[in-house]
């Protein structure tokens, strides 16, 4: 049965009186046991270096857009990262300032080293641009030492990765310049090839060609047909006028118009050649008058008037005329075929800028697309240069002690004197908290509100315990001995605290 907890108070103290040794045993058992825990318990030290990030020097708004400044995201994580290679550890596990080595540790020395500075190596952010590295050892020296060394290596590594990084990117991004530089060359000479190739020109040029050509067809075949309508004119001209005129003259006269025609004659020569229309007819017309002379001198009647026929100055002109309109017709068509014959060959042409537009095309488009990229990537090669020097020469993101490692003085976990006063503590509370929970569970009834309560009995009286004199004082004397070496034995276990305090052992 549950003991209430109103009774719970008073039946401890009645236990505890009852069993005075067994709960001086457990509180000495207790007490010194807790104690002799603070004696052997591993104590860590913990000693760690405070890490400024220098993401903001003045380089960086004077080399804003020129250069780029390697940055780190998350600065705990990487550094985490960065601290957990084996590189890094490897460098510290075989520092002979840190474990004190003269010569070369084995592999199996080496990899519990490694181990133990996993365990041990913590980095924990300060906020802002603050973070600390720092590691626990069970040796204050060896914490204080590899704390330092690690944030050394970080530092270090860090200068390394950042130089080697931004020496990638340059090399990358020059490579690439290099490259694009190879297939600019191969598609310029590409292009040069086909251009030599084919001699037809573009295609604005061709139809530039085309249409002049066309207009030149059109306006030939305009002029043919004036003159077609001019040759039709003249010939129906020619048709109403008679070839001869009738007159009366005398033989003495043909001397006089021969001399006259053949002045004309003369004169049409020194500009045209003889078989000039007009140089025929009066060839022709001289060639008359001289017969007509001879029969009129054959006749005898060289002075007399006679009547003949000549002829006709307008239908020669007219004839002259349409020859040399009929001459001009030849001459347009041998011009508008000419030009036809051009035009087919321009028509060939056009087939076959249409054929290599699209080569063409490619090749200039291969060589703008190329272009354009190698132009971008010579900029960032220069932006990679000047990121390069920027890191080589830490100027960049910088990372600085902003405060080193202290020796530590104290443990970092619980330290002795709280074992010991934990010890005097649970030793008091031990026997009570003992007493408490055997109540709990003894199923003997010790109070009448057990039985009303659970059983539903009445309980109509209640004995007292009673003892006699000799119980009672034989009680007080077991309770003064045990008082007694209670206090004793608190007594050496300050005194054992205290010259464990002070480093008596």
């Amino acid at each position: 049965m549950a003991l209430p907890l109103s009774q719970l108070p008073v039946e401890m103290i009645r236990e505890i009186r009852e069993r005075k040794w067994l709960a001086y045993l457990m509180f000495l058992v207790v007490s010194f046991t807790i104690l002799g825990l603070g004696f052997v318990w591993p104590y860590k030290y913990k000693s760690e270096v405070v890490i400024f990030v220098d993401d903001s020097n003045i380089i960086q708004p004077l080399m804003k857009g020129s250069a780029v400044t390697t940055e780190v995201s998350d600065t705990t994580t990487a550094a985490q990262e960065m601290l957990m290679t084996r590189k890094v550890l490897m460098s510290a596990a075989k520092d002979a300032e840190i474990f004190g080595d003269s010569g070369e540790a084995s592999a199996n020395v080496l990899e519990k080293r490694i181990g133990a500075l996993r365990s041990g190596l913590f980095v924990q952010r300060r906020g802002g641009n603050y973070f600390s590295i720092g590691y626990e050892s069970t040796s204050q020296a060896e914490a204080f030492r590899v704390a330092q060394k690690l944030a050394q290596l970080f530092i270090a590594e860090s200068s390394e990765r950042k130089r080697t990084e931004s020496r990638s990117a340059y090399e990358f991004i020059d490579n690439q310049v290099k490259s694009y530089e190879h297939q600019i060359a191969e598609v310029e000479q590409r292009l040069q090839v086909f251009l030599s190739g084919n001699v037809d020109g573009t295609e604005g040029e061709a139809n530039a060609r085309m249409a002049n050509l066309r207009g030149q067809l059109e306006l030939a075949q305009l002029e043919r047909e004036q003159l077609l309508t001019k040759s039709q004119s003249l010939t129906q001209q020619l048709n109403e006028i008679s070839p001869k005129l009738r007159r009366e003259k005398s033989a003495d006269e043909f001397s006089d118009r021969i001399a006259a025609l053949e002045e004309q004659l003369d004169s049409l020569r020194l500009r045209y050649l003889d078989t000039y229309p007009d140089i025929v007819i009066l060839r022709e017309q001289i060639a008359e008058l001289k017969r007509q002379q001879a029969r009129a001198a054959a006749d005898g009647s060289g002075t007399q008037i006679i009547t003949d026929g000549v002829d006709n100055p307008l239908y020669q002109e007219l004839r002259a005329s349409l020859a040399k309109t009929r001459t001009e017709v030849q001459t347009i068509d041998t011009r508008i075929n000419s030009l036809k014959r051009l035009m087919g060959e321009q028509e060939a042409r056009m087939e076959r800028i249409q054929e290599n537009k699209a080569e063409y095309a490619e090749l200039t488009r291969d060589m703008q697309v190329n272009r354009q990229i190698y132009d971008d990537l010579l900029k960032r090669r220069e932006r990679a240069r000047v990121s390069m020097h920027l890191d080589v020469e830490g100027q960049g993101l910088n990372y600085r002690i902003n405060e080193a490692a202290q020796y530590p003085s104290s443990p970092s976990g619980p330290k002795f004197s709280m074992f010991a006063m934990a010890g005097l503590v649970l030793g008091i509370l031990a026997p009570f908290g003992s007493v408490a929970g055997f109540l709990q569970v003894d199923p003997r009834v010790r109070a009448k509100d057990q039985l009303e309560d659970e059983v539903g009995l009445p309980v109509l009286l209640e004995i007292p315990k009673v003892r006699t004199p000799f119980e009672k004082r034989r009680d007080r004397r077991l309770t003064s001995l045990v008082v007694f070496c209670s206090l004793i034995t608190v007594v050496v276990y300050i005194v054992i605290g205290v010259a464990r305090g002070v480093g008596y052992f």
